[in-house]
């Protein structure tokens, strides 16, 4: 996961998703320690560190983005640290040498990643099936390759919302026993079954988003990391995450909503038995890119920043959260067979 999308206008400039809205919430001029989870391109963090008092933590599961992070340690040696670990393993920062001001999550993939071919992303990669943004045990090869029909089927549905996701499965399983089912191949089963369908997206992307979640465990990940980042947070901190789909928004939504409101117990117990409130919201409603972003950044029209602040201890409080999204983990778990 990355930390900007580029613009197809200016391939060679990054910009980092609702920045000003992101500062104007942490407040970096006040100084601080902040959390930079997909650092990416390094736009966030390096944003961040032109106020003097603040310090940047970043991390990214891909490996690709050490040599920019060298070059920002190289201007900010006692201010910024960077960690090559998926952001779900937050845990493992030693949250001990400064207390935490604020998590940036931006789930966003940026234009270098997507035009490198090798990893998959993009609908012009040639041969193998790949997809794994770093830190991965398999890729969307051995998925589409050995999965049985039933799980390929699960995994469009619930990771893509595609319509034709058992009819895709179906065709994908019939023609890998004629041999490997390769980029190219995918391509062409999926136009195929979607033939005469008019749509404003390519007719593959709700498939290729689905296996892209289910090889690099974008469920589990971003679950894990906001209950990582609520354990490590420092109170009046504040935890802010762009999502660009609706399964991370809903993810996130239900996260926030369930710790900033009291939720009971039970409900036939009586109103002290109410579990007291971890977060508190800042913005009802998601904030979205202004018109003028959008036109400088179009990838940018379809993110969404929620935030809210900590404001109180809480244990356990994942329970419910794991509870509420086991459906989508253990369809997750199905990798556990390749």
């Amino acid at each position: 996961m990355n930390a900007t999308i580029l613009s197809n206008n200016d391939q060679h400039n990054h910009y980092p998703v609702l920045l000003k809205e992101i500062l104007s919430i942490i407040s970096p001029q006040n100084g601080g320690t902040f959390i930079d989870c997909t650092f990416g391109q390094g736009g966030y963090s390096e944003s961040i560190l032109k106020f003097p008092k603040t310090k940047v933590i970043a991390i990214d599961r891909d490996s690709n983005c050490e040599k920019i992070a060298r070059s920002i340690k190289e201007k900010n040696k006692n201010r910024f640290f960077f960690h090559n670990i998926r952001f779900s393993e937050l845990d493992k920062i030693k949250k001990n040498l400064f207390p935490i001001n604020g998590i940036i999550f931006d789930l966003g993939y940026s234009y270098t990643q997507i035009k490198d071919l090798s990893k998959g992303l993009s609908f012009e990669s040639k041969g193998p099936l790949n997809m794994k943004m770093g830190l991965n045990n398999f890729s969307a090869s051995e998925v589409v390759n050995n999965l049985d029909e039933k799980d390929l089927y699960l995994i469009f549905k619930y990771f893509g919302d595609e319509r034709d996701s058992r009819k895709i499965a179906k065709k994908i399983v019939f023609e890998r026993a004629k041999g490997q089912i390769d980029n190219e191949k995918l391509l062409e089963i999926i136009d195929k079954v979607k033939k005469n369908k008019n749509q404003k997206i390519h007719k593959a992307t709700k498939i290729f988003q689905a296996l892209r979640i289910f090889v690099n465990k974008e469920v589990s990940e971003l679950i894990y990391g906001l209950i990582n980042s609520v354990k490590i947070l420092n109170k009046e901190g504040f935890i802010l995450v762009v999502s660009f789909h609706s399964l991370e928004d809903r993810i996130i939504k239900y996260f926030f909503k369930n710790l900033s409101e009291h939720v009971k117990i039970s409900r036939y117990q009586p109103e002290l038995k109410k579990e007291k409130n971890i977060l508190k919201t800042l913005n009802k409603k998601p904030i979205t890119p202004t018109k003028e972003e959008i036109r400088i950044n179009r990838p940018s029209r379809s993110a969404k920043l929620r935030s809210v602040m900590k404001i109180s201890e809480r244990k356990n409080f994942e329970i419910d959260i794991l509870k509420k999204f086991k459906n989508l983990l253990e369809i997750e778990n199905l990798s556990e067979k390749l």
